[in-house]
């Protein structure tokens, strides 16, 4: 029997095409995606304002894709970390981080990452494939079902290069952000990259006011070449101008994420590159403590470094910031997501 497609494989405008093929009003689009998402129905026979015809004939080529929580963690501060498999048995880890009023989701992109980060341990644990844009929204549903409150925030920080699985990331925004998708204010949805220049480029010429961020590290080449390999051909200088370009042609400004290690890249020397990189740049600067991953050797930077580094930068008139540590007792914290089933206890709960 013939294995049928999950129509998570389709983002807004795939849908689009579906419901032509099949000869069904283009109002159909939006009740099709609304029953996928906002209400997160998985028999398109429950789908009761479509037509029996239309329904037959989407259930004859499609499925509904599942996203099925393995293993469920709870930090002290509140952050919820999940491993999330779906159909085919891959998995990766999401993260729900409730502050206040706000519920932000740190979703994946990608299963495993081909960038190969020294920090991180995504990287380490390499590529398995890339994710579709249902499989992305899946995981913010998920989160906001076990939180039982609607996701204000989602920021593709989790596993993989988004920028690498461009077109999959930018439906699964569009779908995030539509009012009859999940209803996610497009600023408030934040894209991560290693700083793939052509998806810099890219994003700056998309409609919606969709947030970048660009994963620094250092602001010289020898020592970002060896924490982040797979952008070591990309230069600095590139780099720095095609911030300026989104700059200029968004008016929004992109977040610098900026891992503080000690020893590599929290000298005054890498400091001072910083400060030269960032001076005169639309930008915010996002200074994160490196956090312990296993079989790697690196530690983070004292707090008096990270606060000298956020002062130096902000009395030159460079908008930083030192990010608050959140879920590290459950390796949900920044680098530390991998697809990783640790052993269950208390704070192991299966939902």
């Amino acid at each position: 029997m013939e294995q049928l497609t999950d129509i998570g494989a389709l983002d807004r405008e795939g849908i689009a095409g579906l419901v032509a093929e099949l000869g069904q009003a283009t109002y159909r689009t939006r009740q099709l995606v609304r029953w996928l998402y906002a209400r997160g129905v998985v028999r398109f026979e429950d789908m009761s304002d479509l037509s029996a015809e239309f329904r037959t004939a989407l259930a004859e080529r499609y499925v509904v894709g599942t996203a099925e929580t393995v293993v469920r963690q709870e930090s002290a501060d509140g952050t919820r970390k999940y491993l999330v498999r779906f159909a085919d048995g891959v998995s990766v880890e999401t993260v729900g981080l409730p502050e206040g009023e706000r519920l932000t989701v740190c979703f994946s992109t990608q299963a495993g990452c081909a960038m190969g980060c020294s920090f991180c341990a995504t990287g380490r644990a390499g590529f398995v494939r890339d994710l579709s844009p249902g499989e992305m929204v899946r995981q913010i549903m998920l989160v906001a079902r076990d939180f039982g409150r609607r996701v204000t925030n989602a920021v593709a920080m989790g596993q993989g290069e988004p920028f690498a699985n461009y077109d999959a990331v930018l439906g699964a925004l569009r779908l995030m952000n539509a009012d009859d998708g999940l209803g996610i204010g497009a600023r408030h949805l934040t894209v991560s990259t290693c700083g793939l220049l052509p998806g810099i480029r890219r994003f700056a010429t998309e409609p919606e006011q969709f947030t970048l961020a660009v994963s620094l590290h250092s602001a010289v080449a020898v020592t970002r070449g060896a924490l982040m390999p797979g952008v070591r051909s990309v230069s600095l200088t590139a780099l720095r101008q095609a911030i300026i370009g989104y700059a200029d042609a968004t008016g929004r400004r992109p977040t610098l994420e900026y891992a503080l290690i000690e020893g590599v890249n929290d000298s005054p020397a890498e400091l001072e590159a910083l400060v030269a990189f960032a001076r005169g740049l639309l930008v915010h600067v996002n200074l994160i403590p490196v956090n312990a991953i296993e079989g790697v050797d690196l530690k983070r930077s004292a707090a008096t470094r990270a606060r000298a580094f956020a002062d130096t930068l902000s009395a030159v008139g460079i908008e930083a910031s030192i990010r608050t540590e959140r879920g590290a007792d459950i390796d949900a914290a920044c680098g530390q997501l991998r697809q990783h089933e640790v052993g269950r206890g208390i704070s192991d709960r299966a939902l």
